[in-house]
């Protein structure tokens, strides 16, 4: 049984904060270096990050593929690494033209205070032409969708998964995954017949 002055000391050291931290760099003062202790912040938030991905999608990896629906579908197998790069593309398409052009991102993100419709009020005529060959680029593959068997499905699953990035796709049943996978081979196969005839082409027109 411990005495009183013994609890008293245990109750004091209890509250002088966590731990010392042993295995710290540290100067020869005492202090932790700021190097190691960035390194170790970095450490814990990738920690919680991974446990988290581990948690929600099962996930056991660091690749930042793991961090999006597409991305998650190519991990899994369920799709190539050229339609994941083809969807990656769409997608980058798609945000360049929602930004150039003012109009809301469908998916929630922080708004910028002072923009007005995600861009700043005043535009410059190279901006103008910007916007206008992003927009020519979207409708294009819009069109290259559409043109798909069963286009607007394709379209919308398309859609669905690189922009919206709704996590629920992830496990979408199989006649739907071939509506993906028949949209993102088309947009594979446009982009491989426009490199054939010009070249340095990308789907990301400056």
């Amino acid at each position: 049984m411990m005495s009183k002055a013994q609890k008293l000391r245990a109750k004091r050291k209890a509250q002088l904060g966590r731990p010392r931290k042993a295995d710290a760099e540290r100067f020869a003062c005492g202090k932790i270096k700021p190097e190691w202790s960035r390194r170790e912040n970095e450490k814990e938030a990738m920690a919680v990050a991974l446990a988290a991905r581990k948690r929600m999608h099962g996930l056991e990896t660091s690749s930042a593929f793991a961090g999006y629906t597409l991305g998650r579908l190519f991990l899994d197998g369920r799709i190539t690494e050229a339609q994941r790069q083809a969807g990656d593309d769409y997608a980058a398409v798609m945000t360049r033209y929602y930004h150039l052009t003012g109009i809301a991102f469908p998916r929630v993100r922080a708004q910028v205070i002072g923009r007005v419709q995600g861009h700043a009020g005043e535009t410059s005529e190279a901006r103008h032409r910007q916007a206008r060959r992003a927009a020519d680029t979207m409708m294009r593959l819009e069109g290259v969708l559409l043109k798909c068997d069963e286009g607007r499905q394709v379209k919308t699953t398309v859609f669905n998964v690189c922009v919206m990035d709704y996590e629920g796709l992830r496990m979408m049943p199989e006649p739907q995954l071939l509506w993906l996978k028949r949209g993102l081979n088309a947009l594979l196969f446009d982009k491989g017949l426009r490199e054939h005839g010009e070249r340095d082409y990308s789907f990301i027109q400056e």
